[in-house]
């Protein structure tokens, strides 16, 4: 009876002082998450009130459109925190600062993260074991060792940012009856603080595939012992879509995931670690093998994608803050400051950045602030019809800002601020770099006989494969960017750092360079016409943080006024050559940017490089977040 009148109810409430048999009303809450999950309905409301719920919410059913949809919201003003984790406070000392529990494995349920260790295609864990728990003091991960001699008496990691935090150290073992978990907590007494371990592999995450249009606003998630995410396997977040349609999730902080903060990714049945199980095949043929199989199970529009993340925090997570393969696609990624990816940096892998997607068909990844990642963004396989503008990124100085990998476009990326040591990374073609400030090294791949892999583009606007085709280098558009900085020298001499466009000089396909500013050691093209090269000019650019707000401090002559540009548009832009597709909206319309990085209109017969219409010559300071 119960159950009955809340599942006829449109708005459902949850509080840590409800009850479950409670009818879900606003004076009589339910006390779980999960079983207002349990009951809700397309077009349902679940209210949450303040409190921390230590559950994993698999949500059963979803919503049927963008009108009727199951909302998981936060109660207005409320700090609600969803965890992952469990508090221990029966620590026994057992030396100096080193204390362990013991705890029964009937204690984790059916999943224990102290058994559990990360692994999957790509995954490299540098010689020894990495389990998906983790212990927290006071909300602060500590790092895992793989001996208790290493507990006893650690030494810093020398790839760690926080050298301190790395002596803070675990050590696990298990058999079939318990787990004991040995911690050196430096000069904290364990049992006085908040000690914190993971015990759920995620947060908010659906069993099943097609659990569509859901809402998740405004929450507090940590804490979960999340699996490595690779493009050829499911993957499980913190926070994950689990191959369904229509996500809209917003304003929430998501921190503290062993891997994953946000996944948007495919489904296990398309494939699970294969190239891991079975290396006779390598591993891109193990991932074409793995499109083929999901367009045969219902990749397409109508079906999976179409996401919404917007206006979210996203830090401290050790593969990335944001990834999806294939489940991305048509989705938006907006408005989210995404920090501190993988800079324990106790493992490694092909997989790893702020932003990672595989196949980001009519993609939109805009205003997106990242920094202190591995790497910013990494668009790997299929970016076609892709939007990348007016995103900040900047220290993101263990590899580059942007990572275009083996895509054949169209992809465009404007109105960006890439203020790197590396900015961009290309071993792609078919790309479109318009009005961008670019202050770091430029990698483009010049001996394209090492970029073999045969990989696919698609139809225009769709997931069906048109065909499948390696990497000859060029098809590449660059307008009206300024771009500065100071070169390095590559350990990978295949791939050069250079300041500038003089690697197009040896492109094997077309490029169109025209209407860029050159500033300091910056080498423009012999392709280039229009363009300026100021050599003697250094344009000085910093960044500076002022609580939760950023200023670019730029020095510029008054060549910004002297370059003489156009308006681009889909007609100047063209086609990519191999997909056959115009650089045009997700509807097939054509574009013009003829907005700047803050959305104000742009001159249409003479707009300004770089990414503010308003640059002025001088020094200036200018609010970008």
């Amino acid at each position: 009876m119960v159950l009955n009148t809340i599942v006829s109810a449109k708005d459902i409430y949850v509080s840590v002082n409800g009850n479950n048999n409670n009818l879900g009303t606003q004076i009589a809450p339910v006390l779980t998450i999960q079983h207002a999950a349990d009951v809700a309905e397309p077009g349902d409301i679940i209210t949450v009130h303040a409190g921390t719920y230590r559950e994993r919410i698999n949500p059963t059913n979803g919503g049927l459109s963008n009108d009727k949809r199951i909302i998981f919201q936060s109660a207005s003003g409320e700090k609600v925190e969803i965890k992952g984790s469990e508090i221990i406070n029966k620590w026994e000392k057992v030396k100096g600062n080193v204390w362990k529990v013991t705890l029964p494995n009937l204690f984790f349920g059916s999943y224990n993260p102290y058994k559990d260790s990360i692994y999957g295609d790509w995954f490299n864990r540098l010689g020894r074991v990495h389990h998906t728990g983790e212990v927290y003091l006071n909300g602060k991960s500590l790092f895992e060792v793989d001996s208790l001699s290493k507990v006893l008496k650690p030494v810093p990691l020398i790839d760690a940012q926080d050298q301190n935090g790395s002596t803070y150290t675990w050590y696990c073992e298990s058999n079939d009856l318990e787990t004991t978990i040995w911690a050196n907590f430096q000069n904290y007494q364990p049992n006085k603080e908040l000690v914190e371990i993971n015990v759920r592999p995620n947060c908010f995450y659906p069993e099943k595939t097609g659990v569509n249009f859901i809402t998740i606003s405004g929450f507090h998630f940590s804490q979960a012992a999340t699996q490595w995410a690779p493009p050829t396997a499911e993957q499980p977040g913190l926070i994950g879509t689990n191959w369904s349609k229509g996500w809209i999730i917003e304003n929430n902080t998501i921190s503290d995931s062993k891997c994953s903060g946000i996944t948007l990714g495919k489904d296990r049945a398309t494939g699970q670690n294969e190239w891991s199980a079975d290396r006779s095949k390598n591993g891109s043929q193990r991932y074409i093998e793995v499109i083929f199989r999901a367009l045969k199970a219902g990749w397409n529009k109508e079906n999976i994608g179409s996401h919404i993340v917007r206006n979210n925090i996203i830090y401290n997570c050790e593969q990335t803050g944001i990834c999806g393969s294939l489940g991305a696609v048509y989705s938006q990624i907006t408005g989210n400051h995404i920090y501190n990816i993988n800079v324990k940096r106790q493992f490694e892998g092909a997989e790893i950045a702020g932003i990672k997607i595989h196949a980001s068909v009519d993609m939109l990844i805009s205003n997106n602030r990242i920094h202190n990642c591995y790497r910013g963004m990494w668009m790997d396989w299929m970016a076609q019809g892709l939007r990348i503008s007016s995103n900040l990124l900047y220290d993101n100085n263990w590899t580059e800002d942007i990572y275009f990998e083996v895509n054949h476009g169209p992809y465009l990326v404007d109105n960006n601020i890439l203020l790197s040591k590396k900015s961009i990374k290309n071993q792609s073609q078919g790309g479109a770099y318009v009005h961008n400030l670019i202050s770091g090294e430029l990698q483009i791949a010049k001996d394209y006989e090492r970029l073999s892999r045969y990989t696919p583009y698609l139809l225009p606007h769709s997931t069906l494969v048109m065909g499948i085709t390696n990497i000859e280098g060029g098809d590449d558009r660059w307008y009206n960017n300024i771009l500065t900085g100071k070169s390095y020298e590559s350990e990978d001499k295949s791939l050069p750092g250079m300041i500038g466009l003089e690697f197009y000089n040896t492109a094997k396909l077309p490029v169109w360079l025209a209407s860029n500013l050159h500033y300091s050691e910056s080498k423009s093209s012999t392709k280039e016409i229009g363009s300026i090269q100021q050599s003697d000019f250094k344009s000085e650019i910093s960044i500076e943080e002022k609580g939760n707000e950023v200023f670019l401090h730029i020095t510029t002559d008054n060549s910004v006024n002297k370059v003489k540009s156009t308006l681009i548009t889909t007609a100047v832009l063209g086609k990519s050559k191999m997909a056959d597709e115009a650089f045009e909206n997700p509807n097939g319309s054509s574009l013009k940017i003829n907005t700047d990085y803050f959305g104000k209109s742009r001159s249409e017969s003479s707009p300004l490089v770089g990414p503010f219409e308003q640059l002025k010559s001088g020094k200036q300071i200018i609010k970008v977040w």
